[in-house]
């Protein structure tokens, strides 16, 4: 999933680059190249997450909530801001910090699992 999003991040960028640029005005463009900064971010977390859990000493179950939470944060604040960049309906702008908050668990809760003490053998 994040190597999708990822090339969907790309995609976004390149049409940002190439396409919108003659479409939009600058305030809109660069909303949406924001929008392609932090889903490609956030697509290369999930990857790393991805790999955290396959690794015995991180495996953990916060892993698979910070995957959902990233996943979560760039439905909400990268959808959001494309859609008010491309629409210019100023109540999405309301969404965004939702998808933030999502990104700060993900974030968070990644952190916790690979600081998580390993289980003592006896």
């Amino acid at each position: 999933m994040g190597a999708g999003l990822a090339l969907l991040a790309v995609a976004a960028g390149a049409f940002a680059a190439h396409g919108l640029r003659s479409m939009i005005d600058a305030q809109q463009l660069n909303t949406f190249e924001t929008a392609a900064r932090y889903q490609m971010y956030h697509a290369l977390a999930l990857m790393i997450v991805g790999l955290l859990s396959l690794a015995p000493q991180f495996s953990h179950p916060l892993l698979k909530f910070a995957g959902a939470a990233f996943v979560v944060g760039i439905l909400l604040f990268c959808g959001s801001l494309y859609l008010l960049a491309l629409s210019g309906i100023g109540w999405l702008g309301a969404v965004t910090p939702i998808g933030g908050v999502a990104f700060l668990l993900g974030w968070l809760t990644t952190m916790m699992a690979v600081l998580k003490q390993p289980p003592q053998s006896a």
